[in-house]
């Protein structure tokens, strides 16, 4: 697997954001001067979770390349810088300062985390500067901890993203659960990260808001791999499915272990593990089911284009879950700095951050994904989600909806 921490386009040279020029006029082809600005990337490239990193990683890239072929900008060549946060908050905080201080830095796509991204909020905000998730689902990101309540207060006014919340993919999880499968004894399980237990807790509600039955709960730690244990707890249960909020390195060795006890009832989780490693991990995943956000780009007119380029650029790694929505993260922060420059006579704006910025709230297109636009929170306007379940070792859609709670 070809792991790199930073991607950069060709003939691409990193200069000043305010004014400057590269010597060649960049790589778009013509002969009139460019000033290079930067997008971070900021996802896990290595570890566990490195599958879905570096798909987030060569997604931006192609959309950064894009944008430079088709001179989307007049006047602006993009570059890529991608930096690994190990999926831990306190390596995303230290990226999210070297992000800070690269004053070509207009935006940054990522993380992949959503605990990750709570160590990055603070500092993006405090320096004005613009960050777009496509994978993170924590509600409270954008809605404030008073969402629960109905208080909901945006917290940083820099954080967006093309995801949609835990609150709409855990309620649309149990609807399908519940109402779809005709399961309703489930046990509840989580990773108690921020991502995991947020995505319980939303799949609980709404389960037993519908009649369904939480026949257990219980907590796991990330880093085992030994769930025997809790194995034997859900079996005394009866449970007929396990809701296993959490990623899919270990959920696909719980899954496993359960089938193997003798439990042959179906792990649920959301798209933490909707990735083609936990098939390629769990050896029993068969009928194991997942939710992920919008309809699965293979389905898509939106998408073809997408995934022909990502085909011919050559990428080593599969975009995975989340290339769509990380194509269409990076290409918002594009066409905001489209309408920054626009906006000053076709020139790059001094305060470039700044009119990025204020120009987020304009940005609307149809995306990869879809129509691509933001609410007062920050949140995707789109809510689509796709529930998914395992046959012969590969992930199959079953059902659609544009779900709201």
């Amino acid at each position: 697997m070809l792991i790199l921490t930073t991607m950069v386009t060709t003939g691409a040279l990193s200069l000043s954001a305010c004014g400057s020029r590269d010597d060649d006029g960049g790589s778009g082809g013509d002969s009139s001067k460019k000033t290079t600005v930067t997008i971070g990337v900021d996802a896990p490239l290595t570890g566990d979770l490195s599958a879905l990193g570096l798909g987030i990683k060569n997604s931006a890239d192609l959309a950064a390349k894009t944008a430079n072929k088709d001179n989307t900008v007049p006047g602006v060549e993009f570059k890529i810088e991608a930096l690994d946060d190990q999926a831990q908050p306190s390596v995303g905080q230290q990226n999210a300062a070297k992000f800070v201080s690269n004053k070509d830095v207009l935006g940054v796509v990522g993380p992949l985390n959503s605990s990750v991204s709570q160590s990055m909020q603070k500092p993006f905000n405090e320096a004005g500067l613009v960050q777009v998730s496509p994978a993170n689902t924590g509600t409270e990101l954008t809605q404030g901890d008073g969402w629960k309540t109905g208080d909901k207060k945006r917290p940083f006014a820099t954080f967006f993203r093309t995801a949609t919340t835990d609150q709409v993919q855990g309620a649309f999880a149990a609807k399908y659960l519940f109402s779809t499968a005709k399961i309703t004894q489930v046990y509840l399980m989580d990773d108690q990260k921020t991502y995991g237990a947020g995505l319980a807790a939303s799949f609980k509600d709404t389960y037993t808001k519908l009649g369904g039955k939480i026949v257990g709960t219980d907590h796991i730690n990330p880093d085992d791999r030994d769930f025997n244990a809790v194995v034997a707890k859900v079996k005394k249960t009866g449970a007929k499915a396990l809701y296993y909020g959490g990623e899919y390195p270990a959920a696909a060795p719980l899954s496993q272990q359960l089938k193997d006890s003798g439990s042959n009832i179906p792990l649920m989780g959301g798209d933490g593990i909707y990735s083609g490693e936990f098939p390629k991990l769990n050896k029993k995943a068969a009928g194991d089911l997942a939710t992920s956000v919008g309809k699965p780009v293979e389905q898509l007119d939106s998408a073809k284009k997408f995934i022909a380029d990502y085909k011919t650029a050559g990428y080593k790694d599969a975009y995975e879950a989340y290339g769509g929505g990380t194509y269409d993260a990076t290409w918002s922060i594009i066409e905001a700095v489209k309408i920054a420059v626009a906006d000053n006579g076709g020139k790059l704006p001094d305060d470039i951050r700044a009119k990025v910025l204020a120009a987020m709230s304009k940005v609307k297109f149809d995306g990869v994904t879809g129509p691509v636009s933001f609410d007062e929170f920050g949140d995707t306007t789109n809510t689509m989600m796709t529930a998914y379940q395992v046959e012969k070792a590969a992930w199959v859609p079953k059902f659609s909806e544009a779900y709201k709670p």
